[in-house]
C-alpha cells in the first residue's frame, strides 16, 4: 500500500516539477506522512533518488524541442553541482533556521514582481551574449546550487525567476535550462546522501520510474501550451511555496 501511495505522490511532483519546479512540495510531506518515524536525511535522500530521474528526463525532453544556450549552461551546471555539494557541506556546520524564516518573504517578493511585471517571461530575448552569459549562467548555478544543499524548497522556481529576470529568457526557456541546472544539484546532494547511507533505494527505485513518467508528461505539456502557461504554474507553484514555507517556519510545532 505505501509503495502505491508513494508512486502517485511521485508521478504528480515529476508532472509539477518537471513544468516550473517544486515537487519537493510535494513528495517530501508524503514521505514524512507515510514514514514519521525515519530519519529526516533518509527521507530527503530518497525524495532526491526519485527527483533526479525525473529532472533529468524531463530536461532530455525539452532539449528536443528547445534551443538551449549550451556554452553558458555548461559553465552553469558545472557550478551548480560545485555550489550544492559546498551548501550540503555547510549545512553540516551552520543551521539554516534563519533562512527557514525568511523564505516566505523572499517568495513572496519574487511572486509580488512576477505578478506586477504582466510582460516578464513572455517574449525570448536573451540580454547576454558570450562570456557575459556564460559568467551570469555560471553565478545562477554557483548561487541556487549552495542553495539547495544548504536548504533546498524551491530551487527550481528560483533557478527559473533568474534566468528570466536576469537573462531575459521566457518561462519555457528558463524552465528548460532550469531543469538541467536542477538535475545537477539534485546528483550532488543524492552523492552526499547515498555516501552516508540515507536513501532507502528499495522505495527510490519505485518512485524515480512514476516521477520519470510524470516529468515526461509535464514537459510535453508545457512544451505544448508555451510560455504563457508556464508562467501561470509557475505563479501558482510559488503561491503553494509561499503558504507551505510559511507553516513550516512560523506554525509548525
Amino acid at each position: 500500500m505505501e509503495g502505491w501511495w508513494l508512486g502517485l505522490a511521485s508521478l504528480f511532483a515529476g508532472f509539477v516539477d518537471s513544468i516550473v519546479g517544486g515537487g519537493g512540495l510535494v513528495l517530501v510531506p508524503v514521505l514524512f506522512a507515510t514514514f514519521p518515524g525515519a530519519p529526516a536525511a533518509t527521507l530527503l535522500g530518497t525524495n532526491k533518488s526519485a527527483s533526479v530521474w525525473g529532472t533529468a528526463a524531463a530536461g532530455a525532453q525539452f532539449a528536443r524541442r528547445v534551443r538551449l544556450r549550451w556554452p553558458a549552461l555548461g559553465a552553469g551546471i558545472g557550478a551548480a553541482f560545485a555550489g550544492a555539494l559546498a551548501g550540503a557541506w555547510t549545512v553540516s556546520l551552520v543551521s539554516p533556521a534563519a533562512l527557514r524564516k525568511l523564505l516566505p518573504f523572499i517568495l513572496l517578493g519574487l511572486l509580488l514582481y512576477t505578478l506586477a511585471r504582466k510582460d516578464l517571461g513572455r517574449e525570448h530575448a536573451p540580454r547576454l551574449a558570450g562570456r557575459a552569459e556564460i559568467g551570469a549562467t555560471a553565478a545562477i548555478g554557483a548561487l541556487i546550487g549552495f542553495y539547495d544543499g544548504f536548504f533546498g524548497p524551491g530551487t527550481g522556481s528560483f533557478f527559473i525567476f533568474l534566468f528570466v529576470r536576469w537573462l531575459g529568457y521566457d518561462f519555457l526557456n528558463a524552465s528548460a535550462s532550469a531543469k538541467l541546472l536542477n538535475t545537477t544539484t539534485n546528483a550532488g546532494a543524492l552523492l552526499l546522501f547515498a555516501l552516508k547511507g540515507h536513501v532507502w533505494w528499495h522505495y527510490g527505485l519505485l518512485m524515480a520510474v512514476a516521477n520519470v513518467a510524470g516529468s515526461i508528461l509535464g514537459a510535453r505539456v508545457a512544451l505544448r501550451h508555451g510560455a504563457g502557461f508556464v508562467r501561470k504554474v509557475f505563479i501558482g507553484v510559488v503561491g503553494a511555496l509561499i503558504l507551505r514555507t510559511g507553516y513550516d517556519a512560523f506554525l509548525r510545532g
